[in-house]
This record gives structure tokens, C-alpha cells and sequence, in this order.
């Protein structure tokens, strides 16, 4: 077998391909990449055991057809280190020999077996449910919740983004219990009811992967996994299991008192105010009256502190309370619009978060639990 490909090209999608693999795998086998040819098409697979994902390039000269496979780490940094010019490939039909050369050098690999990879094509079940939208869709829904998922593994079910789809739209959300983000889009109808949580990894993937401009066909087996798939990728990702906690009961309906403050002045404050938390907790605290809010941070072990203004609008009267100054970062580092709304209840229920305006379509609404303050 033999062909050639541009060296950027292949960069690219082998880059690309390989933010599947682990680290450290059980089988030596999922080192490598699965090359597979037929026609002229190149056909990049990685797999970590439970999730694969595929890669297809256009390719040259083209002599044979089959599959071998190759360690994925030297190609990968090889190819990083590589000059665009074009690449062509010489592989041994009978000791899968690999040679790799270009007018300057070549580079020899020993290759696999393609029989030896595993295969982990979910069949095709009565179950299974489809529906297709943009990859701008699905990136934009990740973007605003992805941040919010577990890491906990005593709960596993909040190690990912959960996709909640109804007929006329579809809902992401992510929770670690201190933190929950939801994120509607009304932009598209699905055209069925369903739900699934995509693992941390698998959203990552999906993430770097996966582009704005591409039509993206999703695929869900409850009992199997979901397959993303466009003209150039196919990502086969296992699901979490268990139940995702119902969020609809989680989020405040009806919190009284509303704080409108800029975003802009707002963040920059809390950032220089956390610098000094006590970093066992990382408690900042916040004194808010009808005009004017004032964010307090101190870390007694050390003696120091820190204490901002900021002019605010408040409907109630006043009002103390505490946040995780990360968790409260990361939520305000998502809104868009100039100023931020927190929807307050009383020092010890969660604070609701919006944006003043949401975008067309859609709806984003982010809820931080509070923590205990005992002074100001």
C-alpha cells in the first residue's frame, strides 16, 4: 500500500484524533492509530476503550487498499515538527513496515495489525434517535455549562454535561452541587423527547474537535452511547449512567430581591478582593444596600483584607452574604450584556444569575449556592 498527503493536513486531523487516547492505557494497542484505506480516503480512528473517534482525509497517489496501525504519540509530534510539504507513505503488505518520506528525509515506523484494534461501532437499535443541527448549536450550549460539571467521583452522574432534549428545543446543563448552569435553546426542534449525559471527556472532545460551520448529526442510543458525526469526524462517546438531578426543582422561580451591578466593574473588583480569601474556604463576602454594594475579603491567619465599592441597584432593603469567590468568577466570566442580575432570596438561599438581555433564542440562567457568613 501506498499514498501521499499534505503534512499540514494530516497534522490536523491526527491532532485532532488523538485527544481520545489516555495517557495510560490497559491495552498497548490503543497507543496507536487505526489508518484505514480505501479508495482515496484516509481514515484516522482512536479509541480509549469506551469512546472512538474518527477522522477521513482526501488522499494521493493511491496504490492498495487496507489498514494498519502506527503509534499515535511519535506521528503526532513528528507532524508537529513537520514543514507543510507533502508526505508520502510506503506500507510492507506483509511485515507492515511504515515508511514516511518527503524529498528531504524519511522516517521508518513498525506497524500493527488493523485486526488488532478493537472495535467499539455501536449496532444500529430500534431505539436509537436522530436529529441534526449546526456544530455552532452544540458548541455554544457547551461553552455555558461545560465549566459548571463535576469532578466528584462519588457522583458520578454530574461528571458531565446533561443534554436534555425536548421536541421544540434543547437544554444543557452542568452541576457539581455548589454551582448550576443552565443553558436553553429554543433555535431548533429536535422533533423528539430524550436525555443523556455526555462524560467531561467526551464534551472536551467534542470541544476541540468539532468546528462552528459543520452540520452535525446526533445520534442517540440511551442503551448504547451517542455518535456525533460530520463529513470529516465520527465520535462514538459512551454515556454516564444514573440520574441527573432534577434541575427544574433546583432553580429558585420566585427569588424577591433583584442586585443589578456592571459586569465589567464587578468582576475586576471581585478578582482584586479575592486575593485576599482565606484560601481554605475562599469566602467573599458582599454588604448589599439600595445603592451601593461592598465586597470584602480577609484571611485572618495572615491579618490582611480587602474591601471595594461599587454602585449598585437594589430593590430591598439590605442584605449580607457570602459566595465562593472561584465559583462566583467563573459564572460572572460567562455573561455577556454590561451589567449582571442576581435574583436574592435571604443570606442562605441559592442566588439566581442572569444576563440583563438574553441572546436571540435563547436562555441562560445560573444558580450559586450561598456560604455561611457570620460578621461582616
Amino acid at each position: 500500500m501506498e499514498f501521499s498527503v499534505p503534512s499540514k493536513t494530516l497534522q490536523t486531523f491526527a491532532s485532532a484524533v488523538s485527544k481520545v487516547i489516555n495517557a495510560k492505557n490497559a491495552l498497548t494497542i490503543l497507543n496507536n492509530f487505526l489508518f484505514t484505506i480505501t479508495g482515496s480516503t484516509l481514515t484516522i480512528t482512536a479509541c480509549d476503550g469506551e469512546n472512538t473517534l474518527c477522522a477521513r482525509i482526501p488522499i494521493m497517489d493511491v496504490d492498495g487498499e487496507g489498514e494498519f496501525c502506527i503509534d499515535a504519540r511519535r506521528v503526532v509530534e513528528l507532524l508537529r515538527v513537520m514543514p507543510e510539504q507533502e508526505l508520502h507513505f510506503v506500507i510492507d503488505d506483509a511485515t507492515l513496515a511504515v515508511e514516511m518520506s518527503h524529498p528531504d528525509g524519511s522516517y521508518k515506523f513498525m506497524g500493527l495489525s488493523g485486526s488488532e484494534y478493537p472495535r467499539f461501532k455501536r449496532a444500529a437499535t430500534d431505539n436509537a434517535q436522530t436529529f441534526k443541527t449546526s456544530g455552532s448549536t452544540i458548541l455554544r450550549g457547551l461553552e455555558y455549562t461545560a465549566f459548571a460539571a463535576g469532578t466528584d467521583l462519588l457522583r458520578p452522574q454530574m461528571m458531565g454535561v446533561y443534554w436534555d432534549i425536548k421536541p421544540d428545543r434543547l437544554i444543557f446543563v452542568a452541576t457539581d452541587t455548589h454551582k448550576l448552569v443552565k443553558f436553553e435553546d429554543n433555535g431548533f426542534a429536535p422533533g423528539f423527547e430524550g436525555s443523556f449525559i455526555l462524560p467531561n471527556k467526551s464534551t472536551n472532545v467534542f470541544r476541540s474537535v468539532f468546528t462552528k460551520e459543520e452540520e452535525v448529526t446526533v445520534t442517540l442510543d440511551p442503551n448504547q452511547g451517542v455518535t456525533f458525526e460530520t463529513d470529516t469526524f465520527t465520535f462514538d462517546s459512551r454515556l454516564v449512567k444514573g440520574r441527573f438531578p432534577d434541575y427544574t426543582r433546583v432553580i429558585p422561580e420566585n427569588n424577591p430581591f433583584t442586585l443589578s451591578v456592571n459586569r465589567n466593574l464587578f468582576s475586576k473588583a471581585v478578582r482584586r478582593v479575592s486575593l485576599f480569601v482565606d484560601e481554605g474556604h475562599g469566602l467573599i463576602k458582599f454588604r448589599i444596600t439600595p445603592d451601593k454594594l461592598t465586597i470584602k475579603a480577609s484571611d485572618n491567619e495572615y491579618n490582611t483584607s480587602g474591601v471595594e465599592t461599587l454602585s449598585s441597584d437594589f430593590n430591598g432593603s439590605e442584605m449580607v452574604i457570602g459566595f465562593s469567590s472561584s465559583y462566583l468568577q467563573e459564572l460572572t466570566a460567562v455573561i455577556w450584556t454590561d451589567d449582571i442580575v442576581f435574583k436574592l432570596a435571604d443570606p442562605s438561599r441559592p442566588a439566581v444569575i442572569l444576563p440583563t438581555e438574553d441572546k436571540p433564542e435563547t436562555k441562560l440562567t445560573m444558580l450559586l449556592m450561598p456560604m455561611n457568613v457570620t460578621d461582616f
